[in-house]
């Protein structure tokens, strides 16, 4: 796994420079993989023009074959690819299945939309005339993969592009680029997708995602990534006025209404945090529950998430949680929950690095004692941190649930008809959660609001953004 993928082989980069994969376990040295640069960003766009034309005029469902078969060959190997999940992710095995699950799905589940890339037909104001609006794939796509999801997200790219009929160019996050590369690898044996249609390339933002962003034959840049990563990429492709499509951070609120079932509303909130160890933009990131009921809620909250297990997936089994990614995270959690603590926060469990002597864990934990304006209730924070503040009326749980510069998800936990409905109707989010833990449905459309993002992906809308529009003014004459 030492090459990229480009123009349909594995070959070199055209630079020495390479990237260390660790595994967040336990430290250890995993494999190295090329830090490639804008020539072998130019390469692969190159073979993506090349392509570009043949690759457009197949019929959709021919292009949908491929994503089926990738669908199936991943499938086939989703052992191979589950073990590299967790070792170069650190995701426990539930969840690298759910993951491989979810890759496997999406890929079928795109592929059905290949006789649904619908036009329309609109009456003109004119007579003698009709006008056609035709969808077309938009073009060269470069798609730039997180590491948290690192197999599923980089599916969010690849499988409609696919589809659509765009070349896709991957770069995967130099966190966790080996699934990327095993699955060029996996397509390269058993799918032959044309060459050009599918690449991989392995580098920095800086030395592959800049470049790529700003090349101006570029249609579009999909970025799943951090609010930072988003403006780099939205000023590089300003340059060239290249589409984007961002889905970026998250501080997505929980709120326990006084007629909410407790025992629900506590499954469904640590369920909704400590999955993938907190690293993920939709967990919930801060608690408001009604004063009411806020006594035994944080009493039951405490005590399940003091029983949440965490550790090394590679040598245990059954486990809640692995590590964060990499000790800059590790460090980040830490610094955000005692700057907290230093605030007036109290911790009620938690609150320190895990005690292992290797690897990057944090212990799951939960904050009360907290104010209006602290920044543990504003600031994203990747990791099994809960925040539990309180509030007495609807109108100001609404009010402070919107008062952040993201909007990407939110849930309510209540039996109250008229709280849900003002919740899904006032909460300005991409996503409302009824009662329910925070996890999008491929079908649907996850998009953020505010600083979470532009466009959207998944589902008939997310499919849109691989599509360019052209209206047809047929005149005719009736003579």
């Amino acid at each position: 796994m030492k090459q990229i993928y480009v123009n349909g082989q594995f070959q070199n980069a055209t630079t020495d420079e390479k990237i260390q994969v660790v595994n967040p376990a336990t430290e250890e040295f995993i494999s190295e993989v090329p830090k490639a640069g804008e020539q072998d960003v130019n390469q692969a766009i190159s073979a993506a023009k090349q392509v570009q034309s043949s690759w457009e005029k197949k019929p959709p469902v021919e292009r949908a074959e491929y994503a089926l078969s990738i669908s199936r060959s991943i499938k086939n190997h989703k052992q191979t690819l589950q073990e590299l999940l967790m070792q170069e992710q650190g995701k426990t095995e539930s969840m690298a299945e759910a993951e491989l699950d979810m890759t496997i799905d999406y890929f079928s589940y795109m592929a059905g939309f290949a006789r649904h890339l619908e036009g329309d037909v609109i009456p003109s104001d004119r007579p003698n005339e009709t006008m056609m609006l035709i969808k077309k794939p938009i073009g060269i796509v470069g798609g730039v993969v997180p590491w948290n999801f690192p197999l599923m997200v980089l599916a969010r790219k690849a499988a409609p592009a696919i589809v659509t009929g765009c070349p896709v160019i991957i770069k995967p996050s130099q966190e966790t680029p080996l699934t990327a590369l095993k699955l060029a690898e996996i397509i390269h044996d058993e799918v032959e997708l044309p060459a050009g249609t599918f690449q991989v390339i392995t580098g920095s933002g800086s030395s592959v995602g800049t470049p790529l962003a700003s090349h101006p034959d570029v249609a579009m840049i999909s970025l799943t990534g951090s609010f930072a990563a988003g403006s780099k990429v939205m000023e590089a492709a300003a340059k060239h006025v290249i589409k984007v499509n961002l889905e970026l951070g998250g501080k997505a609120p929980a709120i326990v209404s006084d007629e909410a079932d407790l025992d629900l509303a506590v499954e469904k909130v640590i369920a909704s945090r400590v999955v993938n160890s907190g690293q993920v933009c939709t967990n919930a990131e801060r608690v408001y529950v009604h004063e009411n009921v806020a006594e035994p809620f944080i009493q039951k909250l405490t005590e399940k998430m003091s029983k949440v297990s965490y550790g090394n997936p590679l040598a245990e089994t059954g486990l809640d949680m692995g590590p964060l990614i990499n000790k800059e995270q590790l460090d980040s959690v830490e610094q955000a929950v005692n700057q907290a603590v230093e605030a007036g926060a109290k911790v009620e469990t938690g609150g320190q690095k895990g005690e292992a002597s290797t690897g990057y864990y944090y212990e799951p934990t939960v904050l009360t004692n907290l104010e209006e304006g602290m920044d543990i209730l504003a600031s994203e924070i990747f990791g099994p941190v809960l925040p539990v503040d309180t509030y007495q009326d609807f109108d100001e749980v609404i009010r402070r649930a919107n008062a952040s510069d993201y909007g990407l998800s939110s849930s309510i936990f209540t039996k109250n008809y008229n709280e849900v409905m003002r919740a899904v109707n006032e909460l300005k989010f991409g996503e409302v959660f009824v009662n329910r833990e925070h996890f999008e449905a491929l079908q649907g459309f996850h998009a953020g609001w505010r600083k979470s993002g532009i466009g959207g992906a998944d589902g008939k809308y997310g499919i849109e953004e691989f599509l360019g529009t052209t209206v047809a003014y047929m005149e005719y004459s009736t003579k």
